[in-house]
């Protein structure tokens, strides 16, 4: 077969859908020696990947996401390659093409919460939402398969677009050892072991970072710690960074930036608990990457997070402000249950490899040769 893959996301500039690109296709290559590939990337992307197998062939896509040119043109590069398969990675699937796809839908977070809201005027926000809802409703109807990364968005997806179970199957992510994490600019003095609890992620408003900031200051904490957020700043954690000046907890909560893989390595082993208090999750990758390294996971009830880290975490409210502030200060001061539940999630990481997400999406392939 000729198959193709948009792997636009290829690439530390694609966040977690770019950590899904880049270790599919590195797994695809191990496993497939008969099937010819052609991956399509940006030109970020294009200077990054080298093919490790023959069959593998990089093709230059610079088409921006989400833009008219990935609807136009797009379609008319991806139709010179015959191909007898696609696999678009991420629901923006182009709705001129007209060949037979796949598609990987890793949340449905843009239909309940859009991140950029609050940053357009009324009527930016009016288009680009219905332009997002048409494009993936016609990705999800049209596609011959639906890849998801967890029951909880199999369970969406038939929920909101009435689709046959059958058409979807469920192929987890995994993690990463701290030399794949991101590479990033900022150092700064780490601080001394147990005395913080650390957020990693963006600060978008599904991932509900003011709940945590006013439970952080409700909870009754007899020892000093503080509350670390990794990130790259942006108008999002602006606006945080704003809450927490008026909430006079200024030296009780640090804005870390985006850190080195050293320092992010650090911080998991060393902090006293990871927090992730999101409201919707298709996965979760940043709590398994704490497990990955030691550190124990307080979490949302809510979206994929259950699912995902089953017994390895604590689990909360994220409605629940008062919740929350109970399980820091349980976390905190339980050097038993810490232990614990460190130990439940070294087991846990287990559980996820990409080897067997590329193993698993090769057989959908082969089902439809």
């Amino acid at each position: 077969m000729r198959i193709g893959l948009d792997a636009r996301f290829f690439g530390p500039q694609g966040k977690g859908i770019g950590r899904y690109t880049e270790k599919l296709i590195e797994s695809l290559e191990k496993l497939d020696q008969n099937n010819e590939y052609f991956i399509f990337l940006t030109k970020v992307g294009f200077d990054l990947y080298e093919p490790k197998n023959k069959n593998f062939h990089k093709v230059l896509a610079n088409y921006p996401w989400y833009s008219f040119k990935e609807q136009l043109l797009l379609p008319r590069l991806l139709n010179q390659y015959h191909l007898d398969l696609m696999h678009f990675l991420h629901f923006n699937k182009p709705l001129l093409y007209k060949g037979k796809y796949v598609v990987t839908i890793h949340d449905l977070t843009h239909l309940k919460y859009d991140p950029y809201a609050s940053t357009r005027s009324p009527w930016q926000y009016l288009i680009k939402y219905l332009l997002y809802r048409l494009v993936s409703k016609a990705a999800i109807k049209r596609a011959i398969r639906i890849i998801t990364v967890s029951e909880f968005v199999k369970n969406e997806i038939i929920k909101h677009y009435k689709i046959n179970s059958n058409k979807i199957f469920v192929t987890y992510e995994s993690t990463f050892t701290p030399a794949e994490m991101l590479k990033m600019e900022n150092k700064f003095q780490l601080p001394a072991k147990d005395s913080y609890l650390l957020y990693v992620g963006n600060a978008y408003p599904h991932k509900n970072l003011e709940k945590l900031v006013r439970a952080f200051a409700l909870a009754p904490i007899e020892q000093e710690i503080i509350l670390i957020f990794v990130g790259k700043i942006d108008y999002f954690y602006e606006r945080l960074q704003k809450l927490v000046e008026e909430l006079h907890l200024t030296n009780r909560v640090m804005f870390a930036g985006a850190v080195s893989d050293e320092n992010l390595k650090s911080l998991y082993q060393n902090a006293i608990a990871y927090v992730f208090p999101s409201l919707m999750e298709g996965f979760g990758l940043p709590g398994l990457e704490a497990m990955a390294n030691d550190c124990p996971v307080i979490a949302s009830r809510a979206g994929s997070l259950p699912e995902i880290y089953g017994p390895a975490a604590i689990y909360f409210d994220p409605n629940n402000e008062k919740e929350i502030s109970e399980i820091i200060k349980k976390i905190v001061e339980d050097e038993n249950l810490r232990a614990e539940i460190k130990k439940l999630g070294q087991e846990r990481v287990k559980k996820y490899s990409w080897d067997k997400c590329a193993e698993q999406t090769f057989d959908i392939y082969r089902s439809l040769g």
